[in-house]
């Protein structure tokens, strides 16, 4: 499998990595290490879990199977704190970070992780505290890389700014939610990650299985999908997609895909895979059949004929104030290479 490097100063990563949220929920131990075995085996390298996926069990999971092979050392793995402090403690504290660390370390069975991520921003603690503890944990060889999820432009450049003048790392990489059918990002984030070199590691490429060309427009989903089984799930609820945008682009990706004899993921997974910014894209799966099929997308490349129709048909457009005032004003061209 391809690398690629995170970021300005990261690790090199493969362009797929592996998202472990459904270990130990929908995913048991078995189906779990069979996944972890088959990334491996596929080039993969980027193992991505978190404190909170399954109240711990994900970390738990990948730190048996990595024992049971001997280690991780040729892996690159991350984790993540924010959402789950112990008692008495924001999220992203110094407190709650150096003990939410401590347990994944012991969970993991690792002496540090590769990538550490803060999951979100937390407005209760001051953007200092929080660099200088990852900071701190950097120095001591706790961590080796620290990085950012689900974020606002705004957040990330005050943490960027803030990290310059103290002395802090800067995050390699930034991980969202970045799909066909969800490109807000464009607006402020990316941009602000492209200034920068930070790297994006999206996560729901296939846009909670929409991507897929599963759903239908006139029929709710059933059946054991993350849909079927709770139709008003998250971001990518029934109800809030289903929607003449989201038809005409997975109309598009239909098309595309049928050019190619490939099935309509590996469409979405492989546009996503050029755009700006991205090192590597996140794969979830509850079997390793699934997996399987998706880590196929990483040899499709997509001509800039496929590239325009997916772009122009997924475009949200920006804003004619400021955005537009500015890009026609400043010459600035970001969004014009985004196609946003």
């Amino acid at each position: 499998m391809p690398t690629r490097p995170l970021g300005a100063n990261g690790p090199l990563i493969s362009q797929l990595a592996l998202g472990t949220m459904t270990f130990g929920a929908e995913t048991d131990e078995p189906e779990a290490c069979a996944q972890l075995d088959l990334f491996v085996e596929r080039g993969g390298t980027l193992i991505d879990t978190a404190d909170v996926y399954a109240a711990g069990a994900s970390e738990a999971i990948i730190g048996r199977w990595g024992r049971a092979r001997g280690g991780m050392d040729d892996l690159v793995v991350a984790t993540k704190a924010r959402f789950g402090p112990p008692p008495g403690s924001r999220g992203a504290s110094r407190r709650a970070i150096r003990r939410c660390l401590d347990a994944s370390l012991n969970r993991l069975q690792v002496e540090a992780v590769d990538l550490y991520f803060i999951h979100g921003w937390d407005r209760h603690t001051e953007i200092e505290e929080t660099l200088s503890t990852l900071g701190d944990l950097v120095a001591a060889g706790r961590i080796h890389n620290i990085a950012w999820s689900n974020l606002t432009g705004w957040q990330l450049q005050k943490i960027v700014s803030t990290a310059r003048a103290g002395g802090y790392p800067v995050p390699v990489a930034v991980q969202l939610q970045y799909n066909l059918l969800e490109r807000g990002a464009e607006i402020e984030l990316l941009p602000c990650c492209l200034e920068a070199g930070i790297a994006l590691t999206p996560w729901s490429p296939l846009g909670g299985g929409w991507l897929t060309g599963k759903y239908g427009a006139d029929a709710r989903p059933t059946g054991a999908t993350r849909l079927g089984e709770d139709p008003d799930r998250g971001v990518e609820a029934y109800d809030r997609r289903n929607t003449e945008r989201t038809h005409a682009i997975v109309d598009a990706v239909r098309t595309v895909a049928g050019r190619h004899g490939r099935p309509p993921a590996h469409v979405a997974i492989a546009w996503l895979l050029a755009r700006p910014g991205v090192a590597a894209v996140l794969l979830g799966a509850r079997t390793a059949e699934q997996l399987a099929d998706n880590l196929d997308a990483v040899d499709l490349s997509l001509d800039p004929g496929d590239m325009e129709t997916l772009t122009s048909v997924s475009a949200q457009g920006l804003p004619s104030y400021p955005y537009g005032f500015v890009q026609d004003w400043s010459g600035l061209d970001i969004w014009r290479r985004l196609g946003t």
